[in-house]
């Protein structure tokens, strides 16, 4: 049987965990689209401007290690926007496939609907089946694909637009 999963609001010492999901992703999966690791610091600083915006980050605990983490922040900087925020959901790589990510993401939204956000955007790599799929079973859906817009591994990547409109 699983450990049990508590999702909680990320901390300073859950840095250098979330660090390491990220560089993870970087080096071996087209999730993000950086090609440069990154170090406490970048992520110290990350959280700071998350954290005075206003915007959450929470952390998936397993075990007592973090198992993923999941944020949201501006889409775009204009005042026009503020009411639509793009998210990211990134799960440890040994954790994946258990409902991790769902979990995170059913408390992000839930945390969006509490800061009256009315629209969450999704940007994923369109050949990435299941956070497609993912997304899909909370609602959200797709409303097109952006082709050859970004590059990784050597070759051209298409990019799925998703929302979801937060009802009050």
């Amino acid at each position: 049987m699983a450990a049990e999963v508590i999702i909680r609001d990320a901390g300073e010492a859950d840095l250098a965990a979330i660090r390491d999901i990220y560089n993870h992703a970087v080096e071996h999966t087209t999730a993000i689209w950086n090609e440069a690791l990154i170090d406490l610091d970048n992520r110290r600083a990350w959280m700071e401007f998350r954290h005075a915006r206003g915007f959450p980050i929470l952390v998936a605990e397993q075990a007592g290690k973090v198992a993923g983490y999941a944020s949201y922040g501006d889409w775009r900087a204009f005042d026009g926007y503020r009411h639509t925020v793009e998210h990211s959901v990134y799960v440890e790589k040994d954790c994946r496939g258990a409902g991790i990510g769902k979990l995170l993401m059913q408390a992000l939204i839930e945390r969006a609907r509490a800061a009256r956000v009315h629209v969450m955007i999704a940007a994923i790599e369109a050949e990435n089946r299941p956070s497609i799929a993912l997304h899909e079973s909370l609602g959200f859906r797709l409303v097109g694909i952006h082709r050859e817009v970004g590059t990784k591994f050597g070759r051209w990547l298409d990019l799925a637009a998703m929302e979801l409109r937060i009802p009050d």
